[in-house]
């Protein structure tokens, strides 16, 4: 197993820098507003539900907004992981298209389906990106002035690379409410928040609870547990699989609580 040596993430007001040294770095990455990954050395894999899209230097990917991915950040045997995305929030979005002239926007133009795109590099955006190296090396902070000027220059990126950016960046509808127990049921495994799973439902956590008691007798907490050991117990029984491996695969952190757990719904303890 390889040994952190340094792992660094540096957020300047919606501007995230990242650096990884000598480390392969698993993350799951969920956010309501529209991200514009760069990446200047490494590797960048991202994971849309089993098909991947491999990130090369020099080379950006536009994740959606309210979409959930798997990101792998690794380094390479001559260079370390070095990453910055941008995630552009709706108050700026909203600000920047009613500055456009109404010549400006296209009249007809379709829109992008993929909640994933990878794109090439440009120098637009290499400028963009390589102006923002500084900051690795340096304990100075931009201003909100110059990140809010760097957030626009990567808009005006977007929109050169393609007019399907244009319904994409500036549909300011609201998200629909997501089915709650067809999302558990497929992110259950998760090492998920309340606030969380209700945000990516489309939720506030309040409503997500007073939704939640409309379809279910138990908290969702105790609703997930019960899920786990529900899969754990069919993978056992059905797929002979040892207790070591499925504990993970369904979500429990500690093996003694997932033994404690397990006995506690099933009324024995799991085979070994």
């Amino acid at each position: 197993m390889e040994q952190r040596v340094r792992v660094e993430t540096l957020d300047y007001s919606g501007i995230f820098l990242s650096c990884y040294t000598n480390d392969n770095t698993t993350c799951v990455h969920a956010t309501k507003d529209h991200t514009l990954l760069y990446l200047y050395s490494g590797e960048h894999v991202i994971d849309d539900n089993g098909q991947q899209t491999i990130i090369r230097p020099g080379e950006c990917a536009f994740i959606r907004r309210d979409h959930r991915i798997t990101m792998y950040k690794n380094h390479t045997e001559k260079e370390q992981y070095k990453g910055i995305s941008l995630t552009f929030r709706r108050n700026l979005l909203r600000e920047f298209y009613n500055k456009l002239h109404k010549s400006e926007i296209p009249k007809s133009v379709s829109e992008l389906h993929e909640s994933v795109f990878r794109i090439k590099s440009r120098p637009d955006i290499t400028s963009l990106f390589q102006s923002l190296t500084p900051y690795f090396d340096s304990k100075i902070k931009p201003s909100d002035e110059v990140a809010k000027l760097k957030l626009q220059e990567g808009i005006y990126c977007l929109l050169n690379t393609s007019k399907e950016f244009f319904p994409v960046l500036f549909d300011f509808t609201e998200p629909w409410k997501i089915d709650i127990i067809e999302f558990m049921n497929e992110n259950y495994m998760y090492e998920l928040s309340m606030e969380e799973i209700a945000s990516y439902t489309g939720r506030s956590l309040a409503t997500f609870k007073r939704d939640f008691t409309k379809i279910s007798d138990v908290p969702p907490q105790k609703w997930l547990i019960q899920k786990r050991l529900q899969v754990a117990y069919e993978k056992l029984k059905n797929e002979d699989k040892k207790v070591s491996d499925v504990y993970v695969e369904v979500g429990f952190k500690n093996l003694s609580h997932f033994y404690s757990a397990f006995k506690k719904q099933f009324g024995y303890s799991p085979k070994r």
